[in-house]
């Protein structure tokens, strides 16, 4: 059944990445897909996403990762599952650095469930730490949410430099996709938007994602976009974006 274990990562924080994560894999399930949701960042807005109440989280990731404990799977709606993560994770690049094989503790976890599900998503930490090697190793594909804005543009450097690094320990691995979110039709988006395309042009996904208030609201509601405001840009987005990443076998 398995099919594809998708990293969606950044340098930057305040980029959609937990957003798009969360509306790609909402979406995705729509469509009848079997989907896990993995939140690695020690802010756990992934998971605050759909359980806005955290005394219902029991375990998180953290346990798995540090005392390879089984995954913590949730179960969110039909055909999604989440793994949720805690404030613990804050502390988990401290709290790996001397186990054994540390940069694929999460490559081995997911040997025993990836293949109950057609896509298992990552959300990673705004970092290149531990935790995103962990990500970044464990995935298929890395796909890359970013906004118009020159700070960004210029993290994607970083970016490329940390892939390079990493190919040492997996050949395959690069950036496969690159999207624009947050776009708002200013002057500097179209420019921003532009020097991506230049640089991406293989890996741009054509999809952008408009600023849209009911994207923003609908976090930490319990419900994703699809279900809080289906009918809103956010949604309509969102529905072409993965039905993009879809037909590009991404």
């Amino acid at each position: 059944m398995f099919r594809k274990i998708i990293t969606l990562a950044n340098y930057k924080g305040g980029v959609s990445k937990t957003t798009s994560t969360a509306s790609i894999g909402a979406c995705l399930a729509m469509k009848g897909k079997k989907v896990l949701l993995i939140d690695l960042d020690g802010q756990a807005n992934l998971t605050l996403y759909f359980v806005p109440n955290e005394d219902d989280i029991e375990q998180c990731i953290f346990d798995s990762l540090v005392s390879g404990n089984p995954l913590p799977i949730m179960k969110i709606r039909e055909n999604l599952d989440l793994v949720p993560s805690s404030l613990e994770m804050a502390s988990a690049e401290i709290a790996l650095t001397n186990l054994l094989a540390r940069e694929q503790l999460l490559t081995k976890l997911l040997e025993s469930v990836k293949d109950n599900y057609d896509y298992i998503l990552i959300d990673c930490p705004p970092s290149l730490g531990i935790v995103t090697t962990n990500a970044f190793l464990a995935a298929d594909e890395i796909i890359v949410p970013m906004t118009p804005e020159l700070l960004p543009l210029k993290g994607m450097r970083m970016l490329d430099s940390f892939v390079l690094s990493l190919q040492r320990i997996k050949p395959s691995l690069k950036l496969s996709g690159v999207f624009i979110a947050r776009y708002n039709h200013r002057k500097l988006n179209k420019v921003v938007e532009q020097a991506v395309k230049d640089r991406y042009s293989s890996i741009m996904l054509n999809t952008r994602i408009r600023e849209n208030i009911a994207l923003a609201e609908s976090a930490g509601s319990g419900m994703s976009i699809f279900e809080y405001d289906p009918q809103s840009n956010g949604a309509n987005d969102y529905l072409a974006l993965t039905e993009e990443i879809l037909s590009r076998n991404l």
